[in-house]
């Protein structure tokens, strides 16, 4: 039962106790929260019927004080009154206050739940759905040192506040919830800083298998772009693959459904406005990204996902997502207009058991009119792109101390991407975007909240060098 509940029931039995009445439906199990400030009301007419109570026979006791012969308490006046233990009445009058005050501060301020992932949201970012009623704030942050080990004269060692972020959701009712993730990047919204709104929408809950989403909203592709909280993936820097394939994190205006079709079996699918093409580049789609501001409607797409959790096999768990859709956006590009058709596929598994976590994910995209657009840019714009990665990590915290809440899990991450898979014909590839990623590193969360980081990442190129760095971070959620 929730504990709100009980607390509730229990304060209505102890009101009946207490005061001897009898409290219509006080001793039915609330069904919502105006049910519940019912019921305090009622508790803090008994209160005050009480206190008048105690007031007027004080007096009475006062007056027959003043009388040449004061009858002996509890025994009948004239007058037909009676006076109890005034000490009984005040004692129960103010435990009755007492349990009346614990409901309205439970009102107010509810009782701190466990973070758990909703809807395929982060733990912190899902905070509104454990939420009964009214306002939800939650949040995460990440900092960290990077030091570049090997020489190169375009890098330079930094330590940034990389992201402050702050959940903010309301409830309306049981169906209709506000849910907002708003994001303050390197410590400032100046020059290098930003501020954000990562995503903004309304869900409407009407069926664990149909519910409706719109507003700006993720898209639903890999692991990161939804789920990015830092206690939740390995290393301080999220992977390249989702970063470069998968423009992690790609949020737009959009509508669409979300839902569970069968135990272990969720899907969310959306129909959004379409990337600015005139934005893509020999690194990818990612600055294709129209992020919500006075976006270009003019083509739309579609994305959808499907990831099914194994009820007989323990935190395993796979999915793909598809996306498709114009990218021109009724756009001139060299005097050629072209719909720059844009695909992109991704398929991931996850496996954790026990100490053990295991992620691999493969994406591969195409986009159409490649040519044109190298023509425009004045560089070669891929038409083929594709980017994998697997990485395995254990806690081995439990194996040095026996039912430690603690956890300790060193890391091994691989990564191979190329934004230029296929050039179109006529452009040159591009070697130094064919790149290969090795990185080790340990992860320690002294409770499931905060997170201490500290790894290092080896580069390969095909063309070109890329620095060697170490990185050490810190990361929280609440």
């Amino acid at each position: 039962m929730n504990p709100l509940f009980s607390g509730v029931l229990g304060s209505a039995v102890l009101a009946l106790f207490l005061s001897g009445h009898t409290v219509g439906h006080a001793a039915e199990k609330p069904h919502d929260i105006d049910q519940l400030w019912q019921i305090i009301q009622q508790q803090q007419q008994q209160i005050d019927a009480l206190n008048r109570k105690l007031d007027a026979q004080a007096e009475q006791i006062a007056v027959s004080n003043q009388s040449p012969a004061t009858p002996a308490r509890g025994r009948k006046q004239d007058s037909g009154l009676e006076f109890p233990d005034i000490k009984e009445v005040a004692r129960k009058t103010n435990i009755l206050g007492q349990e009346v005050e614990k409901l309205r501060t439970a009102l107010v301020i509810p009782e701190e739940k466990a973070l758990k992932s909703a809807y395929g949201l982060g733990p912190a970012a899902s905070k509104i759905y454990q939420t009964d009623k009214g306002l939800s704030i939650g949040g995460y942050g990440e900092a960290y040192y990077r030091n570049y080990v090997t020489d190169n004269a375009s890098s330079s060692d930094t330590a940034d506040m990389y992201r402050q972020v702050i959940y903010l959701g309301y409830r309306f009712n049981d169906n209709i919830l506000f849910n907002s993730e708003l994001e303050f990047e390197h410590g400032s919204t100046g020059s290098s800083g930003t501020a954000s709104v990562e995503f903004a929408n309304v869900d409407f809950l009407l069926d664990p298998r149909l519910n409706v989403r719109a507003g700006m909203v993720l898209s639903p592709m890999g692991f990161i772009n939804q789920i990015h909280e830092p206690n939740t993936f390995f290393g301080n820097i999220r992977p390249k693959v989702e970063q470069t394939i998968i423009p992690s994190t790609w949020r737009e205006m959009g509508v669409g459904l979300f839902g569970q079709l069968s135990p272990g079996l969720t899907y969310t699918t959306y129909v959004m406005n379409g990337l600015n093409a005139a934005n893509f580049s020999a690194s990818g789609i990612r600055s294709g990204r129209q992020n919500g501001s006075k976006v270009k409607a003019e083509d739309l797409a579609w994305v959808g996902r499907l990831d099914y959790t194994f009820p007989s096999h323990q935190g395993l768990s796979l999915g793909a997502s598809v996306y498709l859709g114009d990218s021109g956006q009724n756009q001139t590009f060299s005097g050629t207009r072209a719909d720059v058709f844009t695909q992109l596929y991704e398929g991931h598994v996850q496996w954790r058991y026990r100490g053990l976590e295991f992620r691999a994910l493969g994406a591969y995209g195409h986009i159409d009119d490649a040519g044109v657009l190298s023509a425009a840019k004045g560089e070669t714009v891929g038409e083929s792109n594709y980017g994998w990665y697997t990485e395995l990590g254990y806690n081995i915290l439990p194996l040095i101390l026996k039912d430690t809440g603690q956890y300790l899990a060193p890391f091994v991450r691989y990564e191979h991407y190329d934004s230029i898979a296929k050039a179109p014909a006529g452009y040159s590839d591009d070697l130094s975007k064919d790149q290969e990623i090795y990185q080790i590193g340990l992860q320690y969360k002294p409770i499931p909240n905060v997170v201490v980081k500290a790894d290092y990442r080896n580069f390969t190129a095909e063309q070109g060098s890329v620095a060697d760095e170490f990185n050490l971070g810190l990361g929280y959620v609440f």
